[in-house]
């Protein structure tokens, strides 16, 4: 029988799938950063709330949280809304948003973005799905696509592009892969929301943060030293051996293991 880590292919996915079980649940909503987007019931507010948290999702939990709820709240709790129709005036409190290295220039411009798109378009998975074939294993080309797209705004600030990923550049692209898991993934579970159905989750790659990382190598499934979009890749394909359809399902695991569990 195959071998991962100490344990059996079949042990493995027996112990995920148990795991997958106790944490994509609820009750995972409330103390992590997709409880921004499940605030509103609009695919759109679910869009931009979600892709701003995704993305200032590092550093302690509350804090990512309370910031994005700040976020939400310059917006008038209706970001869809207000990003078609802002004023330059309504602008004036974002130049005092700062989370880490995420600053009013990198705001402003996020905002600039998603008038520009949603002036004409319906979706931003439109803006994911520009680049990507039915055919395509993962969603790589999608996101090397989208990054060059965020970009191609006139003057775009040179400072922002470290706050969005690609794997053109080797990154693991994990707040964006979190992103993307949010909006494809679909079940009754209610932490995902399944509002995308140009991307297939068996598309998805899993996010790789530091719990994930490290659970992953302890378990046999990471073998690269580093951790870059190679190694979000031989993730994926070893999580896609378990579960063919859906693999980024076993990130619920992987993280509840690192985190709640201290694995």
């Amino acid at each position: 029988m195959s071998q991962t880590g100490t344990l059996s292919h079949f042990d493995l996915k027996e112990f995920l799938d148990e795991k997958y079980e106790t944490y994509n649940e609820p009750g995972f909503v409330e103390d992590d950063p997709v409880s921004i987007p499940h605030l509103f019931t609009k695919k759109q507010d679910r869009e931009i709330s979600g892709f701003l948290a995704a993305v200032l999702a590092w550093g302690q939990r509350k804090t990512i949280i309370s910031k994005c709820r700040q976020l939400m709240e310059m917006m008038d709790w209706a970001p869809h809304d207000f990003i078609l129709h802002h004023t330059t005036d309504d602008l004036k409190p974002f130049l005092a948003f700062k989370h880490r290295t995420f600053n009013a220039t990198d705001t402003l411009y996020f905002l600039h973005y998603f008038q520009q798109f949603y002036r004409q378009h319906d979706s931003l998975e439109e803006a994911f799905t520009a680049g990507l074939k039915p055919q395509d294993e993962t969603v790589e080309q999608g996101l090397v696509r989208f990054h060059e797209q965020f970009f191609g705004q006139e003057d775009y600030p040179e400072r922002t592009r470290k706050h969005v990923a690609t794997p053109a550049r080797k990154s693991a692209c994990k707040r964006i892969n979190m992103f993307l898991r949010w909006m494809v993934r679909q079940d009754d579970r209610g932490v995902d929301f399944g509002i995308w159905q140009q991307i297939s989750p068996s598309q998805l790659v899993c996010p790789c943060d530091l719990h994930v990382d490290r659970v992953a190598r302890r378990l046999g499934l990471i073998t690269r030293k580093q951790t870059d979009w190679q190694t979000a890749l031989e993730l994926t394909a070893r999580l896609r051996l378990l579960d063919p359809q859906d693999p980024v399902k076993y990130d619920f695991a992987l993280f509840g293991l690192g985190v709640v569990e201290k694995f």
